[in-house]
């Protein structure tokens, strides 16, 4: 056990934190380096022995993913928080858009936990990074459901491009000694093998010919409160989404220009922004729109307006 610790009163929820996207990838005998997962990011809290899953904006996650409560509730220590992520894999990759399909299909997830910011009485944010996760390793019985994320010291680089080759979404790099801060840090860094990232759902366009539902999403983030237009995203949809979206799509349809920008299309709808999805594309272009987006799946652990274009 780390010593001198304070003893704390547990709290019911602690907010994550959360990674910088870089382009600069280094190696540095400072820092750790863990894979990224393509998840939902989870906050565990278990307090008296009373199991909650909550997701980065605290929604309640119990209902959706219950098959890993039990992996919690037989701990020892009946008084802890972690953090970590929720996936489900595909071909052997961490895959949102399966995880996405849980409640259509059987579909197997799992919690791997990378820190721990409370334990027993003990509020351990305040710890250096590679002593929590001691700490975590050391206390805490992982099963199938429930697993440790392991890292790599040092060599961030050749850690970055085999992940890249086994076609994973990138890494993240954690300084060894910081501490544990509820805010996006520059401890903490994302080296993304492509790019992708959260938008907000502005509008459609109607389909052409044999397709159905709408052509195409229009999408945006906002800047300094106000929402700014990324572009049209055409691709990446199936039929039952494309019909079942639609319709939701058609009952938030407002009148209200939601962007100043002129968008060159015919036949577009706005909408009340309500929704928000990640799309992966290949780059900005110089006026801020995406080149070759492509829809990844409809994201419900992000409030609207937090949604902004990431920084490098």
């Amino acid at each position: 056990m780390i010593k001198n610790l304070k003893v704390k009163s547990q709290p019911n929820f602690i907010s994550p934190e959360l990674a910088t996207l870089t382009e600069k990838y280094f190696s540095d005998k400072d820092w750790l380096f863990e894979e990224k997962f393509d998840g939902i990011r989870c906050i565990v809290v278990s307090k008296n022995g009373v199991v909650n899953l909550y997701s980065r904006n605290h929604n309640k996650l119990n209902q959706k993913f219950e098959t890993l409560l039990e992996s919690f509730k037989k701990q020892r220590s009946k008084n802890f928080i972690i953090d970590g992520e929720i996936v489900a894999f595909e071909k052997g990759i961490t895959s949102f858009s399966k995880l996405q399909q849980v409640k259509k299909e059987k579909v197997s997830v799992y919690f791997y936990a990378f820190d721990l910011l409370y334990f027993d009485k003990y509020d351990i944010k305040d710890q250096p990074l590679i002593e929590r996760k001691k700490l975590l390793k050391q206390k805490f019985r992982f099963s199938t459901k429930f697993r440790y994320t392991p890292h790599i010291l040092k060599n961030g680089e050749a850690f970055y491009k085999k992940a890249c080759k086994k076609g994973l979404e990138g890494i993240i790099a954690k300084r060894k000694d910081s501490k544990y801060l509820s805010k996006r840090t520059r401890n903490w860094l994302k080296f993304k093998c492509s790019n992708r990232q959260e938008f907000v759902i502005i509008g459609y366009t109607e389909p052409q010919k044999s397709r159905i539902g709408f052509g195409a999403l229009l999408i945006g983030f906002y800047d300094k409160g106000k929402l700014k237009f990324a572009g049209k995203v055409g691709t990446g949809y199936d039929f039952e989404f494309l019909k079942t979206f639609s319709q939701k799509l058609k009952k938030i349809e407002t009148n209200k220009k939601l962007v100043f920008a002129k968008i060159p299309l015919k036949n577009l709808h706005f909408v009340r922004p309500k929704y928000v999805c990640e799309i992966a594309f290949s780059e900005w272009t110089k006026d801020l729109k995406l080149r070759h987006p492509r829809f990844i799946a409809l994201r419900f652990d992000k409030p609207v307006k937090k949604v902004v274009k990431e920084k490098r």
